[in-house]
């Protein structure tokens, strides 16, 4: 039988950040492999955005977990990690970028490949390069990993002193919002919207979302900007990676031009360009999605063996 598309049931497993506790699901396959043709296989890496947490990959761990090792981690602030105020974390990209490289480290994950989405992507390949002899391939969802070209009038929005802040974690604007207007081709169902803003039911949940939005930088003196800067110069380092850019063309934030940056810094990469999805592409498309990936990190595995 079929699990459910919106279980997510996998255990939660914590590491220590500081004074706080990351959460982060780590599932190996149940099955009569070896140990050493489990290894050989990629381990799939999933690191979310805003304002989503490690639910957004539950079909990844349905689909892959049970012939490959899936971690997908919460940041902090986020799904089931710890949220602790402004005043305590700085809740800034270069954070969460050591944050994961820590993790990577601390469960020494080799063979990687990275499964970002949004904010994630810039966290995760942050994290890849600090920890590069880790990671053996790249996949992408609608993302990006250099400073804004363009920021939507939407986000802009709740960057608005005060009232930025009151809509977005007084009334938890941006999470619902997002759970409408990040999908193109369908609807999503209520139960899975429900579960995308679980984590998010208070104001003090809700510290990382504000904070995410408030992180983009809107010009050059801003902290993240020369993070991403910094980035961006060394994507093309990148090149030689076997590398999967699944973009969701309808997609109001990560628009097709994104696409074409990554792809100008990887000219080798393999792209799926779904024409009528949204944002939330995974959720969108979720069949043409998990199969590319299938495919891509089966190519990836006959690639190292032979």
């Amino acid at each position: 039988m079929q699990p459910s598309p919106h279980q997510f049931d996998v255990p939660v497993s914590r590491f220590q950040v500081g004074s706080y506790t990351l959460a982060y699901r780590d599932q190996h396959p149940e099955s009569t492999d070896s140990d050493a043709e489990v290894s050989s296989r990629p381990t799939i890496l999933c690191v979310h955005g805003n304002p989503t947490w490690g639910y957004y990959y539950r079909r990844v761990f349905q689909h892959f977990a049970s012939t490959h090792r899936v971690v997908a981690i919460d940041h902090l602030g986020c799904g089931d990690s710890d949220k602790p105020p402004r005043s305590q974390f700085p809740y800034r990209l270069e954070n969460h970028q050591q944050n994961l490289a820590d993790l990577v480290e601390h469960l020494d994950l080799r063979n990687v490949m990275l499964l970002a989405h949004d904010w994630g992507g810039a966290i995760g390949l942050g994290a890849l390069l600090k920890t590069r002899e880790r990671f053996s391939a790249i996949t992408l969802l609608n993302t990006g990993a250099f400073p804004p070209p363009y920021v939507p009038w939407r986000i802009a929005a709740c960057r608005l002193p005060v009232l930025g802040t009151l809509g977005v974690r007084g009334l938890n604007l941006f999470a619902k919002a997002a759970v409408t207007m990040a999908m193109n081709r369908n609807r999503l169902d209520p139960e899975v919207a429900a579960g995308l803003l679980r984590p998010y039911d208070s104001w003090a949940n809700r510290v990382a979302i504000d904070a995410f939005v408030r992180d983009i930088p809107m010009s050059k003196s801003a902290p993240t900007y020369q993070t991403l800067l910094d980035l961006e110069q060394r994507l093309p380092s990148l090149a030689n990676l076997p590398s999967l850019l699944v973009w969701g063309m309808q997609d109001w934030c990560f628009r097709p031009d994104c696409l074409r940056r990554f792809q100008q810094a990887w000219p080798n990469a393999r792209s799926l360009e779904i024409d009528d999805a949204g944002h939330y592409v995974i959720e969108d498309a979720p069949e043409a999605v998990l199969e590319a990936i299938e495919s891509f990190v089966a190519d990836v595995e006959a690639s190292t063996q032979s």
